[in-house]
């Protein structure tokens, strides 16, 4: 794989025979595989002639996961609504076409491609193709973003779909990818904690920077980040307090500001209120219990308690348009 004068060893992007999920010649064996690794799907073989040789090689590490995958034969992919994680797709030969919301991306081995999270998309898998896959949960994704914007996000991200891995952006990509596969040859599975933490910030940071989207732009303005040490100092007290029932008072008297200057301060570099920073991070820490919860054991009204929230309906309303699923629909995964 030659990336403008970058030279890659296509071994470097293949050695991951120890992380084999399946291989196999029955079409449905593999749609099934992907719906354990993914999401459900309907896979169909364009050439009935001609018998598919799906494979997989796939490894996961908390909110991301990295693998490569190949059918063998020209087939159709319609996963749906990938509504729960992110899907870059790197040809390593071959050709994709990616049909999303009306238009369509042709993707080679100079580019590549990113399914939202909340578009219906619908694949075309040329024969003798083999692609690097990254997947990156939502809610990893919208955390960073988060963080580095300081603030909510009115809107889910959406990235371009086409990846052009040519430019000095999909360089800098690919070297991660490239540095991501060559720390995992010789980790155990499973990662560290510590360095499973780290990979995590440091590719889903790579790709916010990398690949055009809708917050690039105000990723890129320094004056939404460069925030009085007030407002900084009153979002690590948030964090850290969130299980206890403080108040704009409480945050205010930690910090050794007025409670006035705390609203103007968060109205004008974060584009909040301080109360509804408060709500957003404890629907994150009720989401984070649920996916760690059991059927049976674990209940939505109990973890909603739990966390201040004390009027259900109004608690599932906010749950759902943060996350784009009800809080039980998230306890059932």
């Amino acid at each position: 794989m030659q990336l403008q004068g970058l030279a890659y060893d296509r071994n470097d992007f293949v050695e991951m025979g120890r992380f084999e999920r399946f291989q196999t010649r029955d079409l449905e064996e593999a749609r099934s595989w992907g719906t354990r690794v993914f999401c459900e799907n309907n896979l169909r073989s364009l050439d009935a002639r001609k018998p598919v040789n799906a494979r997989m090689y796939y490894r996961r590490m908390n909110g991301i996961g990295i693998g490569r995958m190949s059918y063998g034969g020209e087939v159709t992919i319609e996963p749906g609504v990938l509504d729960s994680f992110y899907l870059i797709q790197m040809p390593l030969c071959g050709s994709e076409r990616i049909e999303c919301a009306g238009e369509t991306t042709q993707t080679a081995a100079g580019t590549g491609s990113i399914l939202n999270a909340h578009r219906p998309v619908r694949i075309r898998h040329a024969d003798r193709t083999e692609k690097l896959i990254l997947r990156v949960d939502r809610d990893l994704l919208e955390r960073h973003c988060r963080q580095h914007l300081g603030g909510n996000l009115p809107n889910r991200i959406e990235f371009d779909t086409a990846m052009p891995l040519e430019t000095g952006a999909g360089q800098r990509w690919m070297r991660t990818i490239h540095w991501l596969l060559e720390t995992l040859k010789s980790e155990p599975d499973p990662v560290s904690p510590l360095l499973s933490a780290q990979i995590e910030q440091m590719v889903v940071t790579m790709l916010l920077v990398c690949q055009t989207h809708n917050y690039t732009r105000a990723l890129c303005e320094d004056s939404r980040t460069v925030a009085p040490a007030f407002i900084r100092r009153t979002e690590q007290f948030i964090e850290e307090h969130a299980h206890e029932p403080i108040t704009v008072g409480d945050m205010a008297e930690h910090v050794g500001v007025s409670t006035r200057s705390l609203f103007t301060g968060f109205r004008k570099y974060r584009n909040t209120s301080p109360m509804l920073f408060l709500k957003e991070v404890r629907l994150s820490r009720v989401r984070e219990q649920l996916l760690r919860g059991q059927t049976g054991r674990t209940t939505v009204t109990a973890v909603a308690y739990q966390w201040g929230f004390g009027h259900l309906g109004h608690f599932t309303t906010d749950y759902k348009r943060r996350f784009g699923e009800s809080p039980s629909e998230t306890l059932a995964r």
